[in-house]
């Protein structure tokens, strides 16, 4: 890394420029694991943000908790007998069981990918 210095009155200052990082769309999962790592890993933070790693690992993790939401509602909800015929049948009990295995499934992606 070469460093260019710029002369302002008798003193010398480094002109630091971060490098060029990705401009992925951040979501939900990829908001809360940044609010997550200001506010308890401050050092990670920083070398992702000085490393130009920043926006990919926050891209990375959305969609890595996106995805275990998916597949961890569907199980969920296999696991509970939660189907479409409870669905055409009783559909104010399969809104229920639905937003209780949404709910289940939210906290251990939480726990799994962002607050780790």
């Amino acid at each position: 890394m070469e460093l260019h210095y710029k002369q302002i009155g008798d003193q010398f200052y480094p002109e630091l420029e971060l490098p060029e990082q990705t401009d992925y769309e951040i979501g939900k999962y990829g908001n809360l694991h940044l609010a997550f790592l200001k506010n308890h890993r401050r050092g990670t933070y920083t070398t992702l943000l000085t490393e130009g790693r920043l926006n990919e690992h926050l891209h990375r993790i959305d969609e890595q908790a996106a995805a275990l939401m998916e597949s961890e509602v569907k199980k969920f909800a296999a696991k509970n007998g939660i189907t479409e015929e409870l669905k055409a049948t009783d559909q104010m009990r399969w809104v229920q069981e639905m937003n209780n295995v949404r709910a289940c499934a939210e906290e251990f992606v939480l726990r799994k990918v962002i607050y780790k």
